[in-house]
Formats: structure tokens, C-alpha cells, sequence
């Protein structure tokens, strides 16, 4: 018999009151609110890896555990209307680029707004290994962090830092500390060929060399004491200017990064730099000037910024369940082309006047989608390095286009395996055809119907399935969803309060639960 999310919480509920405690207390040792701990035992919030092992070492239940072995799998159940309003939560991209440059400083670093996901909860384990010391505070989503005199990356937790490809962002912090030091190497999605060639080709400028050897990184720091260096990124990718800018932050003098990313989380860790005393100028653009410092430590608060790919996930709930719901808190500057080809595809939006992110940089707006007859778009769909479409919000256009009258091109011209995933759409009754490893051909309007189903081993297509089958006639069963947990928190719960219909449970395909 598979357990549920909410078989689960009765468990916990019966262990919790058992011990005498109350809902509070089992939220202090947890490390949570009170408000979490009613959502698990009335079923209704998401259980990471990490907080399963946390009740069961609370509360001294290894049942817990023992019912939630196996994967994570949700069952869907539509065709589903939606409405109401919901917010956009904050990056996990720049919360990723965050964690890592709370590195540099030896102050206090308290970060506002960290979404709980299985991404954060492995680089936090990351993190504690080497010393560092993380507190969460307030209504649980704002950490405290405060790092040790002296790090120590020979302790590193191993199986946590292979889960994460943001194990490679320790290099630019790293290269401050020690003259050598070892990283394992990197996992994350699949998404095929991922090379590390522009990260090493970056920092090389900057004094570090990394040479690959037995499932690790070994990386050899040398200073040469240069007070300016001009260096040209051969890759504008979000992780590699964010390295190098960890680099450049703390090596004195003027570092010239050209061909830079100018997308969301990197301004978010630009905002964040210069909090902590590093000037940067050309934020937002290819050109990034720092005036590097020779050591921080300075007590900061940062609020992180809106998501722009989550909310570009909630507003496709709304266009494929034909639905209307507000999203609010949207970060206009980073879905301006995204509006421009719904506009172009007729879709039924309006959008508020600008207002500031707590952040004070970052413009935000809400956003009604309204039902709507869509066409195909004139041109192909593909992405460009901000301010083009986002690389990450072109999957949702594979299931937007599938519910548009004529034939829809989908170019992901930046990894070679996405396509490949997204046709997993096909088996929900899309009509997509893969031309190559790069592109899609989509024709619709789309008849979805439910079905027992895979979910995608890469993130942005694993949700893609996940919103069809909101839209589907029938029960979907999807299977093994750690890679949605991985990188958005409590999505099935949030959903389900705009009325979608979506459970959790544990076990493999031949205990599905029965309708």
C-alpha cells in the first residue's frame, strides 16, 4: 500500500502528540513555524528529503522513513480550472549565487526570502560541512549565515555537492582561501553536455587552475598581483559571470568582464556585492567593471528578488487549464519578450503599474491571463542571453503552443537534450514531432488526457508535463518528481488552492494508487 501525503501526516500528527509536543514545539526542532508543521499533517505541504529526515530524527519514527521510501510521485487529476491570485516566489537561481557568495564575507549575512527546496537544502548541507553556520529565522524562509575564520572544503559533504551543478560556484569564493583545494565534480539536470570550459577559461584570468582527477576539481591558486585585468567571458552564461564576479570581489583592483550576462540572478548577486562594499559598474549589461577588496566583513541583510521563471510557470498554469488568475509579483524587466510573443498569439493579459521589489531594484508587476483563443506564432520560439527570452521559460512555450490553433517551431538552440524531454508531452495526446535534438515541431489545439508518465529527469520539462496534465481529461499519475522538488517549493499544494487537484504519494509504478 503506498502512503500518501496525507496517510503521512496522520503519522506525523500521531508521533507529534504521542511525545505531548505541540505543533510549535516540533517546529522548533525542526528548524521550521508552526504554520509548516499544520500544513504536513493536514497533507498539504511538499516533504523534501531533508525534512523527512529531520521528523523522523525528531520524533524518533523511523515509520516515517519506512513509508516514504521510494520516490516522490504526484497524482493529477483534470481537467482542472483555476482562480484566484498567487504570488511569485523568490529566485532559486540567484538564492544558489547567494549562498555561495555569503563565502566572502566575514560578517553576518542574514538573506531574506530563501525558497525551502530540495536545491537549497543540498548546498546548505554543503555549506554546514565547511564550517559554515546557517540559522533559519522568522516565518522560515529567512537564513541567517555566518561563516568560520577558516573554512575547511577537506570536510565537504560529497553526496550532497555531486547533487548540485552550483557546487561549481565554490570556485570563485574559494580561491580567496586557500592556495589549493578540491571540489567534487558537478551533477544537477540533464540536459546533456554541460562543459565547465568557460568557468576555467574565466578564473584562469583571475590566478586559478583547475585540473579534473578522480571525480574532483583539484584547484591550484596563484596571485600575481596585478591591479587590472580585462577579461572576456567565452560563454555569456549566469553561472560563469557569477563565479568570475565572486572572483573578482575580493582580488584588489579593477577586473573588466565583458561579454557578461546581464540576467536576473546575476544583478541579484551584483545588488548583493555591492551591499557588502564592492563596486560594481554596467549591472544589467555585457560590461561588468569591479573594484575588487582585499576582505569583507560586514553585517548584511539582502531580500532576494522575484522569480521570473516561476512566474512564467504560473502563468502557463493559468493559459493551459484556460483559466483566469492573477500573478502577482511578477519581474517584468525579465519576461518583456516573453509577453511580446503571448501578446503576438493572442492571449487575454493585463498587467499593473510598475512597483519595487524589497529589494529596491528589482520592478515588479501583477498579471492577469484571461482564457484565450491562441494561434501559432508567426516565427520560430528560441531564446537569447537577457534581454532576450529566457532560456528556461522556452519549455513552457512547448505546452503553450500545444494549446494554439496551426503549427508552432520550438528552437532551444542551448542544450541538445531538452527537446528530447519536452516531446515527453506526446504521451499527455500532444501533437509534437522532434525534428532534431534542437527542435520541435508543435501543432494544436491540444485534446490532453491523463496517463501514468515519467517525469522528465530535467527540470523545466518535468513541469511542463506537470501543468498538461493539469489540462488533461482523466488521472495522471506522475512518476518520481524529486527533480520539481528540486527546484520549486510546495508547487502541488500552491496549485491546489487555485483548484487543481493534485496529491502526493510514495512507492514505484506498480503500486499506483487506485482512483
Amino acid at each position: 500500500m503506498n502512503a500518501t501525503s496525507l496517510s503521512i501526516g496522520r503519522l506525523i500528527r500521531d508521533a507529534r502528540t504521542s511525545r505531548g509536543w505541540s505543533q510549535q514545539r516540533l517546529a522548533e526542532e525542526l528548524g521550521t513555524v508552526q504554520s509548516a508543521v499544520h500544513r504536513m499533517e493536514a497533507g498539504q505541504q511538499n516533504l523534501s528529503l531533508a525534512m523527512i529526515n529531520r521528523l523522523t530524527d525528531a520524533l524518533d519514527t523511523p515509520l516515517i522513513q519506512a513509508k516514504t521510501q521510494g520516490n516522490p510521485n504526484l497524482k493529477i487529476i483534470g481537467p482542472t480550472k483555476l482562480s484566484g491570485q498567487i504570488d511569485v516566489r523568490t529566485s532559486k537561481n540567484a538564492a544558489m549565487a547567494l549562498l555561495c557568495a555569503s563565502l566572502l564575507n566575514e560578517g553576518r549575512t542574514v538573506l531574506r526570502g530563501i525558497a525551502r527546496i530540495e536545491e537549497v537544502d543540498r548546498i546548505s548541507e554543503v555549506l554546514t560541512s565547511i564550517g559554515v553556520k546557517l540559522t533559519w529565522m522568522g516565518e522560515g524562509n529567512d537564513l541567517e549565515i555566518i561563516r568560520p575564520a577558516v573554512l575547511t572544503p577537506e570536510t565537504i559533504d560529497e553526496r550532497a555537492a555531486k547533487r548540485t551543478r552550483s557546487i561549481l560556484m565554490f570556485l570563485g569564493p574559494l580561491l580567496h582561501e586557500f592556495d589549493e583545494f578540491r571540489l567534487p565534480y558537478a551533477g544537477g539536470c540533464d540536459l546533456g553536455a554541460r562543459t565547465v570550459n568557460p568557468h576555467m577559461s574565466a578564473l584562469r584570468r583571475l590566478g586559478l587552475t583547475v585540473e579534473a582527477t578522480e571525480g574532483a576539481y583539484h584547484a591550484t591558486m596563484v596571485r600575481d598581483g596585478s591591479v587590472e585585468r580585462h577579461i572576456t567571458l567565452i560563454e555569456r552564461g549566469d553561472t560563469v559571470t557569477e563565479n568570475a564576479l565572486m572572483a573578482a570581489a575580493r582580488t584588489p583592483g579593477v577586473t573588466v568582464l565583458r561579454n557578461a550576462s546581464g540576467n536576473y540572478m546575476v544583478q541579484d548577486l551584483c545588488f548583493f556585492l555591492q551591499l557588502l562594499g564592492v563596486q560594481i559598474d554596467g549591472v544589467g549589461t555585457t560590461t561588468l567593471t569591479i573594484r575588487g577588496v582585499d576582505r569583507i566583513e560586514t553585517d548584511v541583510e539582502y531580500f532576494v528578488s522575484e522569480d521570473p521563471i516561476e512566474a512564467m510557470t504560473l502563468l502557463t498554469a493559468g493559459i493551459v487549464t484556460e483559466s483566469e488568475i492573477t500573478v502577482r509579483r511578477c519581474p517584468i524587466e525579465f519576461l518583456e519578450v516573453e509577453f511580446a510573443v503571448l501578446e503576438e498569439m493572442g492571449l487575454d493579459f493585463t498587467m499593473t503599474p510598475e512597483y519595487r521589489s524589497r529589494n529596491g531594484k528589482t520592478r515588479l508587476v501583477d498579471v492577469t491571463v484571461r482564457p484565450s483563443e491562441l494561434t501559432a506564432p508567426h516565427d520560430k520560439i528560441h531564446p537569447m542571453p537577457f534581454p532576450g527570452l529566457n532560456i528556461d521559460n522556452l519549455p513552457f512555450f512547448a505546452v503553450i503552443t500545444a494549446m494554439a490553433s496551426g503549427q508552432s517551431v520550438i528552437y532551444d538552440w542551448v542544450y541538445e537534450d531538452r527537446s528530447v524531454h519536452l516531446s515527453k508531452l506526446s504521451e499527455l495526446g500532444a501533437n509534437i514531432r522532434l525534428m532534431d535534438a534542437h527542435r520541435l515541431l508543435v501543432t494544436g489545439p491540444t485534446p490532453w488526457r491523463g496517463r501514468n508518465i515519467e517525469t522528465p529527469p530535467a527540470l523545466r520539462p518535468a513541469v511542463c508535463v506537470l501543468l498538461a496534465a493539469m489540462a488533461a481529461r482523466g488521472t495522471t499519475n506522475l512518476m518520481d518528481v524529486y527533480v520539481i522538488n528540486r527546484g520549486y517549493e510546495d508547487l502541488p499544494h500552491r496549485l491546489n488552492k487555485l483548484g487543481a487537484n493534485i496529491s502526493t504519494f510514495w512507492g514505484d509504478a506498480e503500486d499506483l494508487p487506485e482512483d
